[in-house]
């Protein structure tokens, strides 16, 4: 069948939606050029691509909580020091009283801290900004205090292995990580009433609100799925490195929140895409790892790494 232009009648919501695929499109074009300029550097070669998924599993997994809190109208800078913190948390707990209780400590305290910033951004009235850009020091704070500021040791090969050492045949068990935490997460935002809500209240409070949305209690529940995600994130950077460290996540607030803005994520709320968010971390780290695979100085890589972010996020935000 065709439409009144001619065009078979799939075409025209194609060409008005195509905005939608330009972070998947960034995606490909970037690894593709890479792909052709490093060909002779094994950039192709399998290890080197999942070392690509590993480097990146942890900001992917943060990411896909990121993107719930942006698609509620509000933001998170605490979450790589939370990543830190709970890495610490885990180590100690296990060195006293084994892995199961590590889990669980590392749980609660992440589940705690989003709780923290939850009840201050919306019982108290601070701006999540502030809170969770404050809760970046707490966190730092404490997890040097109760570390003194050294690395705990985990020694425990079944955390280890299960926690970001392992490999389910040749695959990382860090890639399953990944693909489970995108999977529900995609589900949840998409297909649940939870979902919904949160981008009806991200794309206007006001109107959720008069709707019978509860939009502090949704906003009190992404602040804490994003420090549960933190402190996933956490546990899983313990396990790879096998200890628990406080520099652990440092920096990564900003490669999270780059990544679900790649993505397609609204900065402004409303609009989000767990899917996208992975994509957009996926895309950060073929960037790191092609710079260096091109040789390129430290600090030419962070300014190549900026423009390259900077032109992305631009195109991908223009739909907006």
């Amino acid at each position: 069948m065709s439409d009144t232009t001619g065009r078979p009648s799939f075409v025209g919501p194609l060409v008005a939606n195509w905005r939608q695929y330009i972070p998947y499109l960034g995606f490909v074009l970037i690894f593709a050029f890479f792909s052709a300029t490093l060909f002779n550097q094994g950039f192709l070669e399998p290890n080197n691509q999942l070392n690509i998924l590993r480097q990146t599993a942890m900001i992917s997994i943060m990411s896909v909580g990121m993107t719930y809190v942006l698609s509620a109208g509000e933001i998170d800078l605490s979450i790589g020091m939370v990543a830190g913190l709970i890495s610490c948390v885990v180590a100690v707990a296990m060195d006293h009283f084994g892995a199961v209780t590590g889990v669980f400590a590392g749980l609660a305290a992440g589940g705690f801290v989003g709780l923290v910033n939850g009840a201050l951004t919306t019982r108290v009235g601070i701006p999540s900004f502030l809170t969770t850009l404050a809760m970046m020091g707490i966190a730092r704070g404490t997890a040097m205090w109760m570390t003194s500021t050294k690395s705990v040791p985990i020694l425990d090969d079944d955390y280890i292995w299960l926690f970001g050492g392992g490999n389910l045949g040749p695959i990382p068990v860090l890639v399953l990580w990944t693909v489970v935490v995108g999977v529900v997460g995609h589900v949840a935002l998409r297909r649940t009433t939870f979902g919904r809500r949160v981008l009806a209240t991200g794309g206007s409070e006001t109107a959720a609100r008069y709707s019978g949305i509860d939009t502090r209690g949704i906003k009190m529940r992404v602040l804490i799925i994003s420090s549960l995600g933190a402190a996933l994130a956490g546990m899983l950077y313990a396990g790879r490195l096998h200890s628990g460290r406080f520099q652990l996540g440092e920096g990564d607030e900003l490669s999270v929140i780059a990544a679900a803005v790649l993505g397609g994520t609204s900065l402004f709320g409303g609009a989000g895409t767990v899917v996208g968010s992975i994509v957009g971390s996926l895309m950060i780290g073929v960037i790191n790892n092609g710079l260096l695979l091109m040789g390129l100085e430290y600090s030419q890589q962070l300014i190549a790494r900026g423009v390259i972010i900077i032109i992305a996020v631009a195109i991908s935000q223009s739909r907006k």
